[in-house]
């Protein structure tokens, strides 16, 4: 892999080299731990090994080095509804992905080295990473269909936590290992299978304590931001992130354009003018909603629906979307809206009727409740990101169709 190149280990060294002491007692203190002995007992190939085989393995293309400053943009990868990133590609076969405006990462072809003159602030990752530590849960999804679950060694979901099933059975079996949480990685088990890139979600930022950690053992860290996109097919044309990263460009464009063209229908729809209510009741007995402007308030509106809570917008620039509010003001904004859509990737699954009613009386008072148009969501619907274009789809059936039965839909069910 690139990281174990010999420049990779120079330009690594180069970036940290203020950080050099407590590195070494990190990965002397992790080395311990897992029982290697700097005297006599190392297993595997020494970093310079490493450089000298990709370099043997891959021949002349493994000798190019390019200088960053020379090196232009030949193609910048063409993006419909995303706004949090943007990619371009470089000779080489170089892709410079830019996330949220500013932060910049490199991905480098495999057998190829990194070019010289390169930016401080630019984190390189080696194309075709095959121990990812995964902690993003929407990622686990795009990585999926990209037939890429293999390249993911290390989780910080257990198996009981995915809704996925191939990533619960890689779990299950041990071909992928729970690695920890966001805030308390398990770094010797990073160390020990060799962790090529960590991925994860905005959360990182609130310890950011771990990201340094990491970055210090010469983990790269990429930070991905689709919880900040705002239309749902945003959400889904980060394949094609997860497309560069891979080496799966090709696949990964093909699979977004087939998504959007199976949507083709829905888009295209008149609306309805039906209003839709889409929450779900706190442990408090507060109504939990999605604020308008949001991904969910714009894949009803694309769905051919009228957001019952128009008036409450949030934070572009904010990736928190949603709030409580009382039963009494749930019930004004909701009270006479057509459908009701229950959420449970949050809540317990609920079966009947009854069981919404017992989480506030007033519900029975909605003009859904008593036409018997209120539905519910599986709990994996938002677990799985590629599930976005098949609950418009549902949307689009429940609100041109109100007979519509279960059988025919992927996400939603019925409350009797």
């Amino acid at each position: 892999m690139i990281r174990d190149s010999e420049l990779y280990i120079k330009y690594r060294k180069k970036i940290t080299a203020e950080k050099t002491r407590r590195v070494f007692f990190c990965v002397l203190f992790a080395a311990i731990c897992a029982g290697l002995f700097l005297l006599g007992g190392c297993q595997g190939k020494s970093a310079a090994d490493e450089s000298q085989s990709v370099i043997s393995e891959t021949g002349a293309a493994a000798n190019d080095i390019y200088d960053w400053d020379e090196m232009e943009v030949q193609e910048s990868v063409s993006l419909s509804y995303a706004t949090q990133f943007a990619a371009d590609r470089y000779e080489g076969g170089y892709y410079l992905i830019t996330v949220a405006g500013d932060t910049r990462y490199l991905v480098v072809p495999e057998g190829m080295q990194v070019p010289v003159n390169l930016p401080d602030d630019i984190t390189v990752i080696g194309q075709g990473s095959d121990r990812i530590y995964l902690v993003a849960t929407s990622a686990m999804d795009l990585f999926r269909v990209l037939d890429g679950i293999g390249n993911i060694r290390l989780s910080g979901t257990n198996a009981d936590g995915w809704y996925i099933e191939e990533a619960k059975a890689a779990i299950e079996s041990g071909e992928m290992l729970y690695a920890g949480k966001y805030s308390a990685p398990d770094y010797e088990l990073l160390l020990s299978e060799g962790c090529d890139l960590a991925i994860e979600s905005t959360m990182i930022y609130h310890s950011p304590d771990v990201q340094t950690q990491l970055e210090e053992l010469g983990i790269p860290v990429f930070v991905e931001h689709s919880s900040y996109e705002n239309h749902p097919l945003g959400r889904l044309e980060w394949v094609k992130v997860y497309g560069i990263l891979l080496g799966k460009e090709e696949e990964a464009d093909r699979y977004f354009e087939e998504q959007v063209a199976s949507l083709s229908d829905v888009l295209g729809g008149e609306s309805t003018g039906k209003t839709v209510a889409f929450f779900y009741i706190t442990t408090n007995g507060a109504a939990n909603i999605h604020k308008y402007g949001g991904y969910i308030s714009k894949m009803i509106e694309l769905s051919g629906g009228v957001y019952a809570f128009e008036n409450l917008t949030g934070d572009e620039d904010s990736a928190v979307s949603t709030m409580n509010m009382q039963m009494e003001d749930f019930y004004l904004g909701a009270k006479d809206a057509d459908v009701l859509i229950y959420n449970s990737s949050i809540d317990n699954e609920l079966t009947t009727m009854d069981e919404l009613l017992d989480k506030s009386e007033l519900l029975a008072d909605f003009q859904a409740v008593q036409d018997g148009n209120v539905w519910c969501t599986g709990k994996s619907v938002f677990q799985e990101t590629t599930g976005f274009v098949a609950l418009m789809m549902d949307i689009h059936a429940i609100l041109t169709d109100e007979d519509t039965p279960d059988e025919e839909l992927n996400y939603l069910y019925r409350l009797e």
